[in-house]
């Protein structure tokens, strides 16, 4: 097999993994504690009490016409891969259903766990280059032409879901719902950044700037770039150094910098994750 052979069926696999995970939260915590989860299942827990409709044909229904809706926006390679997902889901959803596993737990347990669970499905299949479908799509339609991280796009989406269950369930299943949605943005965001090389980026002023810039390629065995800049209040022009730095590198380099000046001023940033030359980490979406 062909390498692009090899990379379909390991993302074939991560989605259906997902769409199970997800469906597994959903048909055992959001939809028996009806959790205003967000998401289409939390949509559908909304909708449940105003059109008397069952919960799983809510959520097929509203699968299928945001499926559409994805397709005009994110083209035709998103249209193939959402597609595998529109059907696996739903039907994992009614094959766990027929189950029917009873968790006795308190609600605010069930929303933790839906959230965290579910957010994990869907990360997973974002990873994959893919979609869950449903109430996914719009935050990647605004993703595509905005930029905003996709962790925060799903939290508002979701909360403004949640909001609208309030109508039909009350403001205590609101607070409820929300420990569920920002269960789903953590999970979301540890999912994508898990593997990612997470990093320090550092700037740094100093009148020894050469020793510094020095100490960091030979020593520590980094690159550098020099920035030009000018201070604010002498004008005078100053050279910033500008160093990504591993975790593991971060304590050795600030000892370092000590001993070569102990009035040099730095700004240390963390960065979630860092690509090119030295940093392995080959993020997907």
């Amino acid at each position: 097999m062909n390498k692009m052979t090899v990379q379909t069926i390991k993302n074939l696999i991560q989605i259906t993994i997902g769409c199970l995970i997800l469906a597994f939260s959903v048909s055992v915590f959001v939809l028996p504690f009806n959790i205003l989860s967000g998401g289409v299942a939390g949509l559908a827990v909304a909708l449940n009490v105003l059109i008397d409709i069952d919960s799983t044909i809510i959520i097929n229904v509203l699968m299928i016409i945001l499926f559409v809706v994805g397709s005009v926006f994110l083209g035709k390679k998103f249209a193939l891969s959402t597609f595998i997902t529109t059907i696996l889901y739903p039907l994992m959803l009614v094959i766990i259903n027929r189950f029917e596993i009873i968790v006795d737990i308190d609600p605010i347990l069930a929303s933790l766990y839906a959230g965290l669970l579910g957010g994990a499905g869907v990360g997973i299949v974002f990873k994959a280059g893919a979609s869950t479908g449903g109430m996914d799509i719009p935050p990647l339609i605004i993703n595509k032409y905005t930029g905003i991280k996709l962790s925060t796009l799903v939290l508002i989406t979701d909360a403004i879901t949640v909001f609208f269950g309030m109508i039909s369930y009350g403001f205590e299943a609101v607070l409820i719902g929300f420990i569920a949605v920002w269960g789903t943005s953590f999970a979301i965001d540890k999912v994508l950044t898990f593997g990612a090389e997470r990093a320090k980026a550092i700037y740094v002023i100093s009148d020894k700037i050469d020793k510094i810039n020095d100490m960091v390629q030979n020593t520590i065995l980094r690159g550098t770039t020099i920035l030009q800049a000018k201070g604010g209040y002498t004008r005078e022009d100053k050279e910033v150094l500008l160093v990504v730095l591993t975790g593991n590198q971060y304590p050795n380099f600030m000892r370092l910098v000590n001993e070569i000046d102990r009035q040099a001023f730095l700004i240390i940033q963390d960065a979630n994750e860092v690509h090119g030359n030295g940093f392995s980490f080959d993020y997907k979406i």
